[in-house]
């Protein structure tokens, strides 16, 4: 083999890499009103965006179930049977109920954690 057909097939290559690597040209918008909605939908995926959305403020809203009628009350017995966790109160602070949005929030953070280990777990998350 020569040189310049060597030569020859390295520029071959490198017209083949070079169309390879030149990005193809925007598909022109959609024409109509319709279509361009179908493409927003489609493109951002908003069905699944909403759905997530709602699904994540009921998913708060039986974290925040869970932590109002099963974990404070524990909480208040522990502390005795008069006492409202809620009501702690240090000076003119209200103690308690800092610490039960702290607490909500991490028991929130905890039930999240685990329901996207499950997710990632299953290959839901793709």
């Amino acid at each position: 083999m020569s040189n310049t057909d060597s030569q020859a097939e390295i520029l071959q290559e490198l017209k083949k890499i070079r169309e390879l690597l030149t990005p193809a040209p925007t598909p022109p918008p959609p024409k109509g009103l319709w279509n361009e909605f179908m493409t927003f939908l489609s493109q951002y995926r908003v069905l699944g965006l909403a759905v997530a959305f709602i699904l994540g403020l009921y998913l708060g809203a039986v974290v925040q179930g869970l932590v109002n009628d099963i974990i404070m009350p524990v909480i208040s017995f522990v502390l005795g049977k008069g006492s409202s966790f809620q009501n702690i109160i240090f000076g003119p602070f209200l103690v308690g109920a800092f610490a039960s949005v702290v607490l909500t929030f991490i028991i929130v953070a905890i039930v999240i954690f685990i329901i996207v280990k499950i997710a990632t777990r299953w290959g839901l998350n793709k």
